[in-house]
């Protein structure tokens, strides 16, 4: 059977891609700022969210774009029997933007006697809102990799990639390498049983994680990175239930050859 990694070099190309999409959508929203006005706070906000939605929207429109591109391309590399196409996720409901965007704007009005500057605070809502809009922006992306492999009777698999310096739980669910199995259950009813345990498709804000979907006729094989943190976790982490990710994390922290960073 053929190997498909979670370091390919078409799945670096895909994060390639995709990390371009972040920077762009951080320039972008950095611009919409301006709209914010602190003389008339709570009305600006109003015309800054609906700006900032219609951005994440866009992008996230190009993700899921991409995301189909590079899930169509690997199944064609793959040499799949039968014809299938992958389809963009849809948008992301605009209730959970609406909400996500007001969660990132909460601390403006703080209600502690001690107040930071208002240019502190916008800035700490700015942050927010980039890490928000990132998630959304790259979710779109990741359901269209899920969804696809879920509808496709010519996948069996789907692993998380996750980066280098990734964080302690992304890299742990990354480790579990293609969790989904079992081939003669794979079509209709895939989308339940895709996952496993649902926390391998949890993102952060901020998170750089993909997903690898693998087909028939191909085995997932870890990258180097990969196989060191999951023997990280079999070795220091395993056999604590409860406590595994607090212990995998000390571990990655004594014995990881990528660091975590202060932030993802």
């Amino acid at each position: 059977m053929a190997p498909v990694s979670d370091a390919s070099p078409a799945v670096a190309r895909d994060r390639a891609r995709q990390r371009l999409l972040t920077r762009l959508l951080t320039r972008d929203l950095n611009r919409l700022q301006r709209l914010i006005d602190p003389s008339r706070l709570e009305a600006s906000l109003s015309a800054w969210r609906a700006a900032v939605a219609a951005l994440i929207d866009r992008y996230g429109a190009a993700a899921a774009t991409l995301a189909a591109e590079f899930y169509d391309q690997q199944r064609l590399t793959a040499d799949v029997s039968g014809s299938f196409h992958a389809v963009p996720a849809a948008e992301t409901p605009e209730t959970q933007v609406e909400q996500s965007l007001r969660w990132a704007t909460a601390d403006l009005w703080p209600t502690g006697k001690e107040q930071e500057p208002l240019d502190v605070r916008l800035a700490a809502v700015q942050a927010r809102a980039q890490g928000v809009a990132q998630k959304l922006v790259a979710d779109r992306a990741r359901a269209t990799m899920r969804d696809s492999a879920g509808r496709d009777r010519g996948a069996v698999a789907y692993a998380r990639a996750a980066a280098l310096g990734a964080c302690s739980f992304c890299k742990l669910m990354a480790a579990r390498g293609a969790v989904y199995k079992d081939a003669a259950r794979a079509g209709r009813d895939a989308n339940d049983k895709f996952s496993g345990d649902a926390s391998v498709v949890k993102f952060h804000d901020n998170c750089h994680c993909t997903i690898v979907p693998v087909f028939r006729g191909q085995r997932f094989e870890l990258s180097p990175h990969a196989a060191e943190w999951d023997r990280l976790y079999q070795e220091y982490a395993a056999g604590h239930p409860g406590d595994q990710l607090r212990l995998f994390r000390r571990a990655l922290a004594e014995h990881d050859s990528n660091p975590l960073p202060s932030s993802h």
